[in-house]
C-alpha cells in the first residue's frame, strides 16, 4: 500500500511539472533572424494626432526677424528648458487636429507627418514673404507608449526620440518575463481616430519587415501570460479542489489495497 501512495504521489508531482514546463522554442525571440540578413530596415513616418504637443522651431538668415515665430523666444524658454517647460510652450493640437501659429494663425496638421508640417510652414513663410529661406524644425514632445502584462516594469513611458522599435520599448520595460507569451504580443494603435489590434509572434522575424517594426506615439502593447503560467496558475488556484480530490483518490486507493 505504501509503495502505491509513492507512486501516486511521484505521478501527481511529475504531471504538475509537466503542466508547468515552457519549451525553448517559445520562449527564444527571432529564432529565423538568420534568414532576414541584409533586409531593408522601414522607417514610416506617423501621421500628427489630436494632443500631440509641438515644439516647432524658426530660423533665419537674420535670427532677429525669427524672434516672432518662436515662442521659446517670447517666454525666455531655450536649450535649457526642461520637457515640461517645453511641452507649456508648446503647440497642442487641437481635436480639430490644428495648432494655433504666431502670425500665420491655425494650421491643419490633419494627414501630416512631422516632415510635411515643417514644410508646410516654410512654404507659408516663404510664400507670404515673412522670411527669406527660413527653416522649420519640428519635435513632438509628448510621445508615449504604455506596455502591460507580463513584462518586468509594466508602465506608461515617453521618448524623445523620432521612431523607436518595438523591441526597443520592450527595453523600457525590462523585457519580457519567462511567463510572458512571446508567440501572441498584442499591439494596440489608434490612428486618424480608428482602433486596430495587431498579434505579433516574437519568435519569428517576419514582423521586422512590417508596420509593427517601429512603434507609435501612443501604441499600447500587452503581454499576456504564457500557457504554462496560467494553466499553473489554473492549478494554484484551485488548491483547495486539487486536495479534496488528492484525498478521494488517496482514500480509494488505501480502502483498495486493504
Amino acid at each position: 500500500m505504501k509503495h502505491s501512495i509513492k507512486i501516486f504521489s511521484l505521478t501527481i508531482g511529475l504531471l504538475f511539472l509537466l503542466q508547468s514546463c515552457v519549451s525553448k522554442k517559445n520562449i527564444l525571440y527571432l529564432q529565423d533572424i538568420d534568414s532576414y540578413n541584409d533586409s531593408e530596415v522601414l522607417q514610416p513616418e506617423t501621421t500628427l494626432q489630436t494632443n500631440d504637443i509641438l515644439k516647432i522651431d524658426i530660423g533665419a538668415f537674420i535670427p532677429e526677424a525669427a524672434l516672432p515665430y518662436n515662442k521659446a523666444a517670447q517666454s525666455g524658454g531655450g536649450v535649457g528648458a526642461g520637457i515640461d517647460m517645453m511641452q507649456l510652450d508648446g503647440y497642442l493640437v487641437s481635436k480639430n487636429k490644428t495648432i494655433n501659429f504666431p502670425v500665420l494663425g491655425e494650421i491643419s496638421v490633419a494627414e501630416k507627418t512631422i516632415p510635411a508640417l515643417e514644410a508646410d510652414i516654410k512654404s507659408r513663410l516663404k510664400t507670404g514673404e515673412y522670411l527669406i529661406n527660413p527653416s522649420v524644425t519640428v519635435r513632438l514632445l509628448n510621445a508615449k507608449i504604455t506596455i502591460l502584462g507580463e513584462v518586468k516594469n509594466p508602465g506608461t513611458y515617453t521618448f524623445t526620440e523620432n521612431n523607436i522599435t518595438l523591441l526597443q520599448a520592450l527595453g523600457l520595460a525590462g523585457d519580457l518575463t519567462i511567463n510572458g507569451n512571446r508567440e501572441d504580443v498584442i499591439l494596440i494603435r489608434e490612428t486618424n481616430g480608428k482602433r486596430s489590434t495587431t498579434h505579433l509572434n516574437l519568435t519569428e522575424s517576419r514582423w521586422l519587415n512590417s508596420p509593427y517594426q517601429n512603434i507609435h506615439p501612443n501604441d499600447v502593447i500587452l503581454v499576456n501570460q504564457n500557457e504554462a503560467k496560467v494553466k499553473s496558475a489554473g492549478l494554484v488556484g484551485n488548491l483547495s479542489s486539487l486536495i479534496s480530490l488528492f484525498s478521494v483518490i488517496l482514500s480509494s486507493i488505501i480502502l483498495i489495497t486493504k
